[in-house]
C-alpha cells in the first residue's frame, strides 16, 4: 500500500510539471516581459542544437556591425569536434531577448523551457566575450535532455567589431596581424563588474520566468560556464548563496588584484615567445624556461607548429591587450609592448589594482563548487588559475574558522579535479593528440554536483584525472604530479 501511494505521488509531481506543457509564450513574458526589451519567444519542437531555430545565425541582428553577435561560432568555442550527443527532441519554450535595465542596450538573456521539466534550473555563463548562445553544445544540449530548464546571458557585452591601428581602444589580433578589433567590453560603461550582476540577474529573471512557466519555481538552481564563465559561477556562488545551490567552473579565470593573474602571466609569455620559435623551439632555451617560469605548461611541438604558438596566434596579446585597455587604459599598448607590461610597476602609476580589486575572486564558497581544469592550459595555467583558486578557498575557510564566520551553515564543498593534459581549448586536440578532452568530465561533475546538493552524496576528492580515466571516490587527493604526460 506504502508502495502504491509514494508511486502515486511521483506520478503526480511529474504531472504536476508536465500538465502546463501548453504553456504560452504569453503566460512567461507576463512574467518577465517587463524585465526584457526585443523579446522573440516562441514555441519550438526541439530545444536541442540538432534543430536550427534553436541557435540563431551569426550576425543576425539588424543594425550591429559583422562579429558583434556571434552565436553559431560562439557555441563552437568551448565544445570538442563532436559535442554532446543529441539522442532525443526536447519540446518547449524558448525566450531570447536582451535585458532591459541595462542602460548600454547589449546585455542579452536565454530561456529554454521544456515541456518534460524535471523541476530544475540552469544557468550559464559565457567564456571570452561571447554571446548568450555560447554554451548551447557543451551545456544546454547536456541538461535540456536531462529536463532542466536553462538561461544563459553574455556578461552584458557584445563581443566585438574591426577597427584600425589609430583606434586608442583597439587591440590587434596577434602580433602579426594587420588587423585589428575593438572589443564592446572596453568602452566606457562596461566594468567588468557587470559580469557577476548579469549572471545573477540572469537567474533571477529565469527563476521568475521558469514560475510563470510551470507553476512553481525551480527547486534548485544550478550554475555553469567555462573560462569568464567560469569566473561567473565562482562569483555567483560567492555572491548569491541565496539563489544559486551550487556551481560547476569549467577553466574558470582566477581574478586577484595580487599576483598571479591575467596581467602577470601573459606578458612574460608575449615577450619571450619570438625568441622561442628563433631557438628552433627548443624546450631548454631561455626563453622557454621563462615562459615556463611565468606559469605555463610545456609546448607540444608538432612539426612546424605547437601549442604555444596555437595560443600565441589565437589568444595571448590579444587578450592581455583587451584587459589591459579595460583596466589600465593609459599604458602604451603598442609603443611600450604589450611583452613589457609590468603589473607590479603599473600599480603605482595607475588604478590598475583596483579596477582588478573591484571584481576579483573571494574565495567564500557558500555553495557547493567544483573546479573542472586541464594541467596543459596554455592561456590560464592551471597553478596561476584553478589552484590559485583553490588556495585562496582554502585560506578564506581557515580564517572563517579562525573568525567563526560560518554561523549561517552556508559553507559549501569545493573540489578541484585536475584533467591531466587537459586543455583551454577542445579543439585544440584536433592538432596535437596527446591534450586530452575536459568536455565529458565537466558534465560528470555536474551530474555529482547534483547528487550532493539533492541527495547528501559526498563529492568525490579532489584529484588528478588520468589521462582516459574519470573522477573517482577513491582516488589519491591532490594535484597531478606532471603538467605533461606524454
Amino acid at each position: 500500500m506504502f508502495l502504491r501511494i509514494c508511486g502515486a505521488a511521483a506520478l503526480l509531481l511529474v504531472f504536476s510539471f508536465s500538465a502546463r506543457a501548453g504553456t504560452t509564450c504569453t503566460d512567461v513574458l507576463r512574467a518577465i516581459g517587463k524585465e526584457l526589451a526585443d523579446p522573440n519567444c516562441f514555441e519550438s519542437a526541439d530545444l536541442t542544437t540538432k534543430n536550427p531555430a534553436t541557435t540563431p545565425a551569426n550576425n543576425s541582428i539588424a543594425g550591429l556591425p559583422p562579429f558583434a553577435f556571434t552565436p553559431q561560432t560562439d557555441r563552437l568555442v568551448i565544445s570538442p569536434a563532436t559535442p554532446t550527443p543529441v539522442t532525443k527532441m526536447v519540446p518547449g519554450l524558448q525566450i531570447q531577448a536582451r535585458i532591459a535595465s541595462d542602460p548600454k542596450g547589449e546585455a542579452r538573456f536565454l530561456l529554454r523551457l521544456p515541456n518534460d521539466w524535471n523541476g530544475r534550473l540552469v544557468v550559464a555563463g559565457a567564456s571570452g566575450t561571447r554571446s548568450e548562445f555560447n554554451g548551447d553544445f557543451a551545456w544546454s544540449d547536456y541538461v535540456v535532455q536531462k529536463g532542466y530548464a536553462y538561461a544563459s546571458q553574455n556578461k552584458g557585452t557584445l563581443n566585438l567589431q574591426f577597427s584600425t591601428a589609430a583606434d586608442p581602444l583597439a587591440c590587434r589580433l596577434n602580433p602579426a596581424s594587420p588587423l585589428f578589433v575593438r572589443f564592446y567590453d572596453n568602452a566606457e560603461g562596461q566594468p567588468f563588474t557587470r559580469w557577476t550582476q548579469f549572471m545573477v540577474k540572469a537567474g533571477q529573471l529565469a527563476r521568475e520566468g521558469a514560475k510563470a512557466g510551470y507553476g512553481q519555481p525551480p527547486r534548485y538552481i544550478y550554475a555553469v560556464g567555462t573560462s569568464n564563465g567560469g569566473y561567473q559561477v565562482r562569483r555567483a556562488i560567492e555572491t548569491a548563496p541565496d539563489l544559486f545551490d551550487g556551481g560547476v567552473d569549467w577553466e574558470g579565470t582566477f581574478v586577484d588584484e595580487h599576483a598571479p593573474n591575467i596581467l602577470t602571466d601573459l606578458p612574460p609569455a608575449i615577450l619571450n615567445f619570438p625568441d622561442y620559435v628563433a631557438s628552433g623551439f627548443k624546450g631548454d632555451s631561455t626563453a622557454a624556461k621563462n615562459i615556463m617560469a611565468a606559469g605555463y605548461p610545456p609546448d607540444i611541438v608538432s612539426g612546424t607548429t605547437s601549442l604555444w604558438t596555437t595560443n600565441s596566434n589565437s589568444f595571448w596579446e590579444v587578450t592581455a591587450c583587451q584587459w589591459q585597455k579595460r583596466l589600465d587604459p593609459a599604458y602604451d599598448t603598442y609603443g611600450s609592448g604589450m611583452g613589457a607590461y609590468n603589473y607590479i610597476s603599473r600599480l603605482s602609476k595607475s588604478d590598475v589594482g583596483a579596477q582588478l580589486a573591484a571584481f576579483a575572486n573571494t574565495g567564500k564558497v557558500r555553495r557547493p563548487l567544483i573546479t573542472v581544469a586541464g594541467t596543459m592550459d596554455a592561456l590560464l595555467p592551471i597553478d596561476h588559475h584553478a589552484r590559485a583558486y583553490a588556495r585562496k578557498v582554502a585560506s578564506t575557510s581557515k580564517r572563517d574558522d579562525d573568525d567563526d564566520d560560518d554561523r549561517d551553515g552556508k559553507r559549501g564543498a569545493y573540489r578541484l579535479y585536475e584533467i591531466q593534459n587537459g586543455n583551454h581549448i577542445e579543439t585544440f586536440q584536433d592538432s596535437f593528440p596527446q591534450l586530452e578532452l575536459i568536455e565529458r568530465h565537466a558534465q560528470k561533475a555536474f551530474d555529482l554536483l547534483v547528487d550532493q546538493v539533492e541527495r547528501g552524496k559526498s563529492l568525490p576528492p579532489s584529484q588528478c584525472v588520468a589521462r582516459g580515466g574519470s573522477i573517482s571516490d577513491t582516488a589519491q587527493p591532490g594535484h597531478c604530479a606532471s603538467l605533461f604526460v606524454p
